[in-house]
Parts: structure tokens; sequence; C-alpha cells
């Protein structure tokens, strides 16, 4: 496994990195025995960045990467966690908490949860209205003095919020959605993080499963899947979407890969500071995801990529409307 560096002033870190979302919540029931062997792989191949939130299953995500790690060499990994998303007991989401009370009083439960000392990159989920990015950011920094983090990272903020917040402290990276169906960040966002030495780790690189190439319109949901509720993922968009992704298993085919990994090659391809998250819940995905890594894509390549599935060629939003009104990344 190759590695990358996270920005200027960030970790470095596998080339690709895990993410435990769905392992916990929001994709419908998973199998507890093999999330903990899919983490247990992920290590044998060389990934090192982990990527969880306090509130993916209120607090069993954070439970379960810590008995994943069990027995590993803390500095061996590198722990992402995203706070400030607000739930009840039901998993309602009731709204976002980024004031300095609440980041640490949330970092005191992923510390306690995860069983370790410190975090290796701490970021707020989303931007909170009612609080200035400097005072959230300025509570991360007395963290980071403290010792209990060690780099701070932001999720789904836009250009102006990136700059607000660098001014106040080094931040190792921005995590934002990226794929070749959600390539909003590349007008202003990706710029901004360039230019000031911010890393990008980009999660949904297949789209929630769109761009795996094992999707189909006839596939059932189950309760509590989110994408039963996601724009992309319903009646003609759902068509629509799936026939780009038809487009792109033609070029996958001559390359000897699959869709997946051509979609996950093509993130990596973007930048040496971007670091794809690839969110497989068992280790057939896992598998495939990783063989991303060995996908070498041309000029060429990237053109007939880019005939197949252009940018602004997705149809629906990537969130429904309510979701999307929290991203400070698409104001």
């Amino acid at each position: 496994m190759n590695t990358r560096t996270l920005g200027a002033h960030g970790p470095t870190v596998s080339a690709l990195g895990l993410g435990l979302m769905g392992m916990s919540d929001l994709y419908g029931p998973a199998d507890e025995k093999e999330s903990l062997a899919t983490v247990h792989a992920a290590l044998e191949a060389g990934v090192t960045l982990m990527d969880t939130g306090d509130f993916y299953g209120m607090g069993h995500n954070e439970l379960l990467l810590r008995d994943a790690l069990r027995g590993t060499d803390r500095e061996r990994v590198v722990i992402s966690v995203k706070f400030g998303a607000l739930r009840g007991p039901d998993g309602a989401w009731l709204g976002y908490d980024a004031s300095p009370a609440a980041v640490k009083t949330f970092a005191a439960y992923s510390l306690r949860r995860l069983g370790t000392d410190y975090i290796d990159i701490y970021r707020p989920a989303r931007l909170d209205p009612d609080v200035p990015i400097e005072e959230t950011v300025g509570a991360l920094a007395e963290l980071v003095e403290a010792g209990y983090v060690r780099h701070i990272g932001l999720s789904e903020v836009g250009a102006e919020t990136l700059r607000r917040a660098a001014a106040v402290h080094p931040i190792a990276d921005l995590q934002i959605e990226y794929s070749l169906l959600s390539r909003g960040i590349e007008a202003e966002i990706l710029p901004a993080a360039r230019e000031l030495g911010i890393g990008v780790t980009a999660y949904g690189v297949l789209s929630r499963g769109l761009l795996s190439g094992h999707w189909s319109a006839e596939r059932d949901l189950t309760a509590g899947d989110f994408r039963t509720r996601s724009p992309r993922f319903q009646g003609e968009n759902l068509n629509r979407n799936l026939a780009l992704v038809e487009a792109l298993r033609g070029i996958a085919g001559q390359k000897g890969a699959t869709v997946a990994q051509v979609a996950i090659a093509w993130v990596a391809r973007q930048g040496e500071d971007i670091v794809p998250l690839v969110g497989a819940r068992n280790r057939t995905r896992l598998t495939e995801s990783l063989g991303a890594a060995d996908v070498h894509l041309t000029a060429d390549d990237l053109a007939a990529i880019e005939q197949a599935v252009p940018a602004g060629a997705a149809a629906g939003e990537r969130y429904a409307a309510p979701q999307m009104a929290h991203l400070d990344s698409e104001r």
C-alpha cells in the first residue's frame, strides 16, 4: 500500500482509507463479525486510515473500531473521528452542536469509547450555523495543545469557511464527498484547499454504491437504509445514473478492472493530496476496492471516463433537501 500525506500539516496515511460508517448505521443491518474481519483485513493490507463518527450507531462504530484494533500498535493507525451530529434514542437527527463545550464533551466520550489517549484527526461533521467556525476550531486547538487531538480536520465546508478556519489553526484535511457523480468541489473548494495546504479525504467515492457496478434498479432496500430517501436512487434518476455506470463498465472492461476499481482510481488520480475512503462492509468488497490501487489510468483513459461520465451528469442531488440544507459546501 502506497502512502500519501494529508496536506502540509497532516499525517502520512495509506493511499486508500477505510470508512466504517456502514458497519453500524444508515445502510441497513451489518454483520459485526464480518465487520471486525474486514477491519483486520484492511490492516493486513496496509490500510492505516480508519474513519468513524461518534454518531454512527450512537457510539457503536467507535466501540467496534476499539474492538477491531485490540492488539494493534496504536501508532500504526490514524483514527479520524467526526462529531457534532445530535441524535435521539430512536436514531432521529436533532441538529448539530459544535460549540466549544460540546467539542470537548464529545471528544471525552470518543476517547473513552475508542480506548485511546488521543484522536489523530478530529473534525466537526458539519458547520454549526449557530457557532462561528473560529470558536469551534479554537476549542479543537486547545485539545491539540492538551495532547488529546493530533490534527484538526473539517467536513463538508465551503472555501470561505476553510480560509476562516485555517486562519485560527492549521487544518490537516477536508473530508468531503467527491466522486465521478459528485464533482462540486472542483470549482472553488478544491483550489482553496490546495492554496491553504489542506488535504482532502474523499468519501462517497462509489456514490453510496451507485458506482460499485453491483447496483440494479430491482434491488430492494431494507428499513433504515438512507438510500430509500436519496434522490439519486429514486425512479428515473436511478435509471439515468445506472446508464452512466454502464458506460463506465465498458471502460473498466478494457482495463481488466471492475467499475468500482475504476471509479476509485479516478478519484485517486485527481491529485496526490486526495485520499479516497472506501466504505466496504465485508472482505469481498474490501478486496475489490483495494484493487483500485493497481489500476493505472492514462490520459486517454481519463478522457474516455470524462466522456462517459461528464461533470454534472448525475441525476438528482446527493442528499434529500433537508440534509442538503446543512451543507456549507453547497452554498
